[in-house]
C-alpha cells in the first residue's frame, strides 16, 4: 500500500471514530447530569437508571441487525445516517421538559448510534491486517474513553458555566458535523485490489441478505459468542453503570464532595479506559494472545471493585485508581472482538455486532438492577433534590458489581479452554500427513 493510501486511510479512521466519540460522551453524560436530571425531571433513583438505561435497551438490540446492515452496505452510508439521527436524538435530549420527552430523545439517540461500532471494526477488517486489528479496535475504543473523559469534569464545568442543556446542543452539533465528514470523506474499501492489506476482508459489495443472515445462524450457533458476550455483558454493564450513573452519585453523597471533584474520579476511570484499550490491543498483537488477555482483565476487575466492596469508603484516591484500573481492562476484556472476527472472519459485522449487542443490553440491564439495589436502602434524605443513598445500599450494589466480575471470569476461562483445545486439535492435525484442519463452529 502507498503511504499517501495509509495515511488516508488513518484520516477515513479518524473521522469514523470522531463520531464514535461522540457516543461514548453522550451516553456517559447521565453521571455528571444526573443531579440536574433528578431534579429537572422529579426522578427517583429506579426512574433515572431506566432513563440512562433508555440509550443501552435500543443500543444493544440493534446491534446485531446493525451488523448485517454494515456487512450488506458499507461502513459509510449505514454510519453517515446513523449519526444524523443521533443528533437529532442529542438535541431532542437537551430541550426535553419531561422525563417522558427525555427517554424518547434518547431512545433516538442510542438507535441511530448503533451502528457507528460495528462498522468501524468493518472499516478496520477491510483496510487493515489481521494483525493490526486488535490494536484498531483498541484505539476505536480510545476514541470512546476521549469522550468519556469529556462526559465528567469538562461536563461538569460547562454545564456550570452554560447549563446542561446548552452543552448537549453544542455535542449534537458536533454530531451532526461528524456525519457529514463521513458521508464526503470515508470509504468502504480500498478501490485498488493491490492497496488491500495482506489477510484483509475484501469488502462487502457482493454479500446477498441470503448470506448475512446465513452468517448470523452461524455466529449464533456458536458457543463461543455466547462466553464472549456473557463477559462483555457483565464487564462492560457493569463499568459503564458505574461509571456512567452511579459513580458520581456514590463520591458525592458518601464524600460529601461536589460534583466538579467527584467527576475527577470518573475522570480517572475514563483515562484509564483511553489508555487501556489500545495498550490490550497491541499487547494482543504483538504476543498473538487473546484469551489469556481476556481471562487476566476480568481477574483484574473483580480485584479492582472488590476493595470498593469491603471498604466502601476507602480514600477518594483508591478509588479513583479502582475505577481506573476497572474501565482500563475494558480493553483486556475488548479483545474478545477479535476473537469474534477470527472466529468468523467472513461474518465480522454480524460476529461483533452480537457480541457488542450483548455487551451494552447488559449496559441497559444494570443501571435499574443497582438503582433498584439503591432504593431498597434509601433512607429518606434528599440532597439538591436527588436522592441521597446509604452507605449499606452502595455497599449492595458494589457486591452485584464483583459477583458479576466473577461470573465474567469464569466464562472467559470456559473460552480459553475452548480455544486452547481447539488450536491443539488443528495443530496435531496439520502435523499429521493427509490430516485436515478443522474450524467448526460445532465443537
Amino acid at each position: 500500500m502507498a503511504t499517501s493510501r495509509r495515511y488516508r486511510r488513518h484520516l477515513m479512521w479518524a473521522t469514523l471514530a470522531f463520531g464514535f466519540l461522540f457516543v461514548n460522551f453522550f451516553r456517559n453524560s447521565t453521571a455528571v447530569l444526573s443531579g440536574d436530571l433528578a431534579a429537572v425531571f422529579d426522578a427517583t433513583g429506579s426512574e433515572l437508571g431506566l432513563l440512562h438505561s433508555s440509550f443501552f435497551y435500543v443500543y444493544a438490540a440493534a446491534q446485531l441487525p446493525s451488523g448485517l446492515l454494515v456487512d450488506r452496505y458499507g461502513p459509510r452510508r449505514v454510519v453517515s445516517i446513523g449519526l444524523v439521527g443521533m443528533a437529532a436524538g442529542v438535541a431532542g435530549f437537551a430541550a426535553a421538559d419531561s422525563l417522558a420527552v427525555g427517554f424518547i430523545a434518547r431512545f433516538l439517540a442510542g438507535l441511530s448510534g448503533a451502528s457507528i461500532y460495528v462498522a468501524v471494526l468493518r472499516f478496520c477488517a477491510n483496510w487493515y491486517a489481521p494483525e493490526e486489528f486488535a490494536t484498531m479496535t483498541g484505539f476505536t475504543i480510545a476514541a470512546a474513553g476521549i469522550g468519556g473523559v469529556l462526559a465528567t469534569t469538562p461536563l461538569a464545568l460547562a454545564a456550570e458555566a452554560a447549563g446542561w442543556r446548552a452543552v448537549l446542543y453544542a455535542a449534537a452539533a458536533g454530531v451532526l458535523l461528524a456525519g457529514l465528514g463521513v458521508g464526503a470523506f470515508v470509504r468502504d474499501r480500498p478501490a485498488d485490489p493491490e492497496d488491500r492489506p495482506e489477510g484483509a476482508d475484501s469488502g462487502t459489495e457482493t454479500d446477498s441478505m441470503r448470506e448475512v443472515f446465513a452468517g448470523a445462524r452461524r455466529v449464533l450457533g456458536d458457543l463461543d459468542t455466547w462466553l464472549m458476550g456473557t463477559a462483555l455483558f457483565l464487564i462492560f454493564g457493569l463499568n459503564f453503570t458505574v461509571v456512567g450513573l452511579w459513580g458520581v452519585p456514590y463520591i458525592v453523597h458518601l464524600y460529601d464532595v461536589p460534583v466538579s471533584r467527584a467527576a475527577l474520579a470518573v475522570l480517572a476511570a475514563n483515562i484509564g479506559f483511553a489508555v487501556g484499550s489500545p495498550a490490550f490491543g497491541a499487547l494482543s498483537d504483538r504476543t498473538g494472545r487473546r484469551t489469556e488477555v481476556i481471562v487476566g482483565s476480568c481477574l483484574a476487575f473483580v480485584i479492582a471493585y472488590g476493595v470498593v466492596f469491603v471498604t466502601v469508603t476507602p480514600p477518594l484516591f483508591v478509588v479513583a485508581l479502582a475505577l481506573f484500573v476497572g474501565m482500563g481492562i475494558t480493553g483486556g476484556a475488548s479483545v474478545a472482538y477479535t476473537v469474534a472476527k477470527e472466529r468468523h472472519a467472513e461474518d465480522s459485522g454480524a460476529a461483533t455486532g452480537t457480541v457488542n449487542g450483548m455487551a451494552y443490553f447488559g449496559a441497559a440491564v444494570f443501571p435499574a438492577v443497582l438503582g433498584a439495589a439503591l432504593d431498597a436502602y434509601w433512607t429518606g434524605r434528599v440532597v439538591d433534590g436527588a436522592r441521597a443513598y446509604s452507605v449499606t445500599g452502595y455497599r449492595v450494589a458494589f457486591g452485584i458489581v464483583v459477583l458479576g466480575g466473577v461470573i465474567a471470569t469464569l466464562c472467559a476461562i470456559a473460552l480459553h479452554v475452548r480455544v486452547t483445545r481447539r488450536e491443539r486439535r488443528r495443530n496435531d492435525a496439520a502435523s499429521v500427513p493427509g490430516g485436515v484442519p478443522t474450524d467448526g463452529v460445532d465443537d
